[in-house]
């Protein structure tokens, strides 16, 4: 009989601390999953009002980023003190182990380090179309760890920022104008004059092109079966690829309709019989 009023008087004193666990256990996820969403509807919130104030989309982005994190720590934080735990000696722990998962995750760290570099140097902006990390797209946004490129065709390229960082960079979009470098072969037979009186003619009817630098239209090879041209003039950035297409398009046109012959690798084989 003892021994079943010593198990109630347990039982009676663990009912307590165990609802006050239940219930600091369920306020601390509440805590939890509230502060993350809040978290992350304020991070998103100032990403806008940078936008809106002209603020560059890469830097807006990494800097929401950044807000995001540090307002996810705290939001763990508090809820680990709700549950019971020290946070002081939890920081402690965090620490040394902080410094255990930093050296073991140093190429994440060089990511970090490298998105800070980006955004402090940029090279390049949101919208940009470059060519770094082996990779070519139009930049999107600037993370902690990663870059953001979208190409042409609508692939998302996600670039770890030390890949980024740490090779060269080529930005197609820094400058306003773009010179294209077109090489034009014709045959040997062909008129030369001619041939240079069209593409100045081509050039000088499309408005897109340049007059200011002027566009070089210059004899540069005489090669195997052809005698080659520059052809270089200078357009907006924004209009390269098209202008490129109707140049060439208007220049084979052109010169099959005037006579003027485009060649193509040929190969003459002679026979000869050999008597027995």
């Amino acid at each position: 009989m003892n021994e079943i009023e010593a198990l109630f008087d347990q039982g009676s004193e663990l009912m307590p601390w165990l609802a006050d666990s239940v219930i600091n256990l369920v306020v601390g996820l509440v805590v939890f999953f509230v502060g993350k969403f809040i978290a992350s509807k304020v991070s998103h919130w100032c990403e806008k009002r940078m936008l809106k104030a002209s603020v560059d989309q890469a830097v807006a982005g990494f800097a929401s980023s950044i807000l995001y994190a540090l307002m996810f720590a705290g939001v763990t934080l508090m809820a680990l003190g709700q549950v019971g735990v020290e946070t002081t000696s939890f920081i402690a722990i965090l620490g040394a182990a902080g410094l255990a998962v930093g050296l073991a995750l140093q190429g994440s760290l060089s990511n970090f380090a490298s998105g800070v570099l980006i955004i402090i140097l940029r090279p390049f902006r949101s919208g940009d179309f470059i060519d770094a990390g082996g990779q070519m797209g139009t930049v999107n946004r600037i993370e902690l760890f990663h870059t953001h490129l979208k190409t042409p065709d609508n692939r998302v390229i996600i670039v770890p920022n030390s890949s980024v960082m740490n090779g060269s960079i080529v930005n197609f979009s820094r400058e306003a104008t773009r010179r294209l470098d077109l090489v034009i072969g014709i045959s040997y037979d062909a008129d030369i004059r001619l041939a240079k009186q069209i593409m100045e003619e081509i050039v000088n009817a499309d408005e897109r092109i340049l007059k200011d630098p002027e566009c070089l239209i210059a004899v540069s090879e005489l090669a195997d079966s052809s005698v080659n041209f520059f052809l270089r003039p200078w357009v907006a950035s924004g209009d390269y690829w098209t202008v490129r297409a109707d140049l060439l398009e208007k220049i084979k046109y052109t010169f099959d309709e005037r006579g003027v012959g485009i060649p193509y690798p040929q190969m003459d084989v002679h026979v000869h019989k050999q008597e027995s």
